[in-house]
């Protein structure tokens, strides 16, 4: 897939909400996730699957990486031939259903957060900022359904009004990334179109999700994927740091008129 960049850095000014994914471009929580994914994965591969190739961190990133959780755990266990019995989201952390070991990665997930807490980036957290100065409206979306705990331990839940999250799209029966139905539930609810809107993502299904339903611009943010696999999944264009895009935002923005109008 080759996807050609259509728009530079200086369209921010020209549009009016940025759409946030979280793990990974607000706080290093994609890290967390990775080190829960590998040993879900490095302990079930050993013990059901020892004849397949073993997980790696390229997994996370081709199968795993953006996904809703249960997205995430068919997606890899089919690249190594293996199918599982769905299961419920209720099932323990125990069950060898999908559901299951989804479930027992969001338990390792979760100790790790309640144990060490998480502190977002500090050019997120600047570019974040100087946007809602400049009058931009801002959401969050997110396949994670521990969104707003995230957000709570990284001291940010107070910028967001709106957030789209697993728990919003499995509620709603919203198709997780790389369809683009939470970013265009985003733009809804913010009531903009997503040609007025900026999706900011660090993961291949997230920029094909920018990209799929047709948004304003689409931010890569180079976690370890790649730059040009974001531009070729749909990226307009990649920064290491949002902090480096501070001055690209207008204090005369689309955004700053109608919010003082």
């Amino acid at each position: 897939m080759t996807t050609t960049p259509l728009r530079d850095r200086s369209h921010l000014a020209s549009l009016s909400a940025l759409l946030f994914d979280l793990d990974g471009v607000l706080t290093p929580t994609a890290e967390v996730h990775m080190r829960a994914w590998a040993t879900l994965f490095t302990d079930y591969l050993s013990a059901h699957a020892p004849e397949a190739a073993p997980y790696t961190d390229a997994d996370y990133f081709d199968y795993i990486d953006g996904k809703p959780r249960y997205d995430g755990v068919r997606s890899m266990l089919a690249s190594r031939g293996i199918t599982l019995a769905e299961g419920l989201p209720t099932d323990a952390p125990e069950a060898d259903t999908v559901c299951g070991l989804g479930n027992r990665k969001n338990a390792v997930f979760a100790a790790e957060l309640e144990q060490n807490g998480v502190n977002p980036y500090p050019g997120s957290v600047a570019f974040l900022d100087a946007a809602i100065a400049a009058g931009y409206q801002v959401a969050v979306v997110s396949s994670s359904r521990n969104a707003v705990p995230v957000l709570t331990a990284a001291g940010l839940r107070d910028r967001f009004d709106v957030i789209v999250d697993g728990e919003v799209a499995a509620r709603d029966g919203l198709a997780g990334k790389p369809a683009p139905d939470t970013y265009l539930d985003g733009a809804r609810l913010l009531g903009l179109t997503a040609a007025q809107c900026v999706v900011v993502e660090d993961a291949q299904s997230g920029v094909q999700a920018g990209r799929a339903g047709d948004f304003g611009l689409v931010v890569g943010v180079d976690r370890g994927v790649g730059p040009q696999a974001l531009i070729d999944f749909g990226a307009d264009f990649v920064v290491d740091d949002l902090g480096v895009l501070v001055d690209s935002l207008s204090p005369t923005s689309p955004a700053t008129s109608e919010h003082h109008s």
